[in-house]
């Protein structure tokens, strides 16, 4: 629960567990009437560790869990442990070994697991941590590390239709497909011939993971629009807008009546 009182809050936490091991942040709320916003300069946060000798790593909802090894930017296996004194270590599950942890390109931070400083395609495969602290060593759930190496920017997309000529009543499928990193999202908008007429259209959207045979995982988005029985008013540009948090593609392509 939470508690707001004149000078300062309170938060308290009833029947903790090892699952509540993490950082707890909390700042000043700048209100001016019903509108409220956060004061940067006023913020406050600290760690806690909820021991637990039956729980030495901190639980997570899955058995197995991805991690992407993008080569720009750190990557964190998250076995955080809940004691801090554990030893923990970290090891290949195939071939079995352990992982050297040299304290420069992979060093162990105990408030976030394992941190690989420079990922290359050399760390992929399926690893998992272990831990000891006065008893019986406990194993972690098991990660699988994907290099990634997909150029930063917006989406590269492209699209197609199923037949760039339409008879009057066919089907035609116009699909955009982008090409991303595989933990960043898109999304997709449509422009098309009927649109202003509010002509009823079918579009799916889905994306999964592709591995390209060299150790790199690529997130192949597609979004799909469906047109049934085209008409005359269908004919025309179909424009999808492919869009991620570095910007938006907009690509194009024509359907005629036949």
């Amino acid at each position: 629960s939470i508690k707001q009182l004149d000078r300062y809050g309170q938060l308290i936490l009833a029947n903790s567990t090892a699952a509540d091991t993490g950082e707890y942040s909390c700042w000043l709320q700048l209100c001016n009437g019903n509108k409220c916003r956060k004061d940067e300069t006023k913020t406050g946060s600290t760690y806690i560790f909820f021991t637990d000798k039956e729980e030495l790593f901190v639980p997570t909802p899955s058995y197995f869990e991805i991690v992407y090894l993008n080569p720009d930017k750190p990557a964190v296996i998250p076995c955080r442990v809940t004691t801090p004194s554990a030893k923990v270590t970290l090891h290949r599950e195939f071939p079995a070994e352990e992982i050297e942890t040299d304290g420069t390109d992979i060093i162990y931070d105990v408030k976030k697991g394992f941190v690989y400083q420079h990922p290359t395609s050399d760390h992929k495969g399926i690893v998992y941590c272990k831990a000891e602290s006065q008893g019986a060593p406990q194993i972690s759930i098991k990660y699988h590390l994907l290099y990634v190496e997909v150029p930063k920017g917006p989406p590269s997309t492209t699209v197609a239709a199923s037949s760039n000529r339409a008879e009057v009543s066919d089907s035609v499928h116009v699909i955009c497909t982008a090409l991303g990193e595989p933990d960043v999202d898109v999304s997709f908008r449509w422009q098309y011939p009927g649109q202003e007429s509010e002509r009823p259209v079918i579009i799916q959207n889905f994306w999964r993971l592709i591995n390209r045979g060299t150790g790199h995982t690529t997130r192949i988005s597609k979004s799909i629009l469906l047109v049934e029985d085209f008409e005359a008013r269908d004919a025309g540009n179909y424009i999808c807008i492919a869009q991620n948090l570095q910007g938006e593609t907009t690509v194009a392509t024509k359907v005629e009546l036949n």
